[in-house]
């Protein structure tokens, strides 16, 4: 088997309202989310160092684009404190599923969030 440095190479989340969604993300990041057309799908590109060989992903809306808390789990990154963006997860209209939780010595930490959409989204730090 071929090992790889990371077990993805993009991710998308699917979103049902392109505006609302982006305006949670722009806010929970505390940054202004860019737009793409790609074909005949809307995304909005979350942050990343595509310049370091950072691995990225974006919300997506289009065709087949349906929001889910059963699906796939992604773990966005939460920076060096995950609460820097958990802590605006209700005021931009999502909600905290679990908070802030310890994984084990030096994993770090994680965090579950419902987005906009009906998402449910991981964050993961080291602090």
């Amino acid at each position: 088997m071929e090992m790889h440095t990371n077990a993805i190479n993009w991710f998308e989340i699917p979103v049902a309202d392109f505006k609302r969604a982006k305006q949670f993300y722009s806010a929970i990041f505390a940054y202004e989310m860019p737009e793409m057309e790609m074909g005949p799908f809307m995304m909005g590109m979350l942050p990343y160092d595509q310049n370091a060989g950072g691995v990225g992903g974006a919300i997506c809306f289009g065709e087949g684009c349906e929001p889910s808390s059963k699906g796939t789990k992604v773990y966005l990154n939460g920076g060096s404190d995950l609460n820097n963006v958990l802590n605006r997860v209700e005021a931009a209209g999502g909600s905290v599923v679990m908070p802030k939780t310890e994984i084990g010595s030096d994993m770090g930490y994680f965090a579950i969030f419902m987005d906009t959409e009906g998402n449910q989204i991981s964050l993961h730090s080291m602090q």
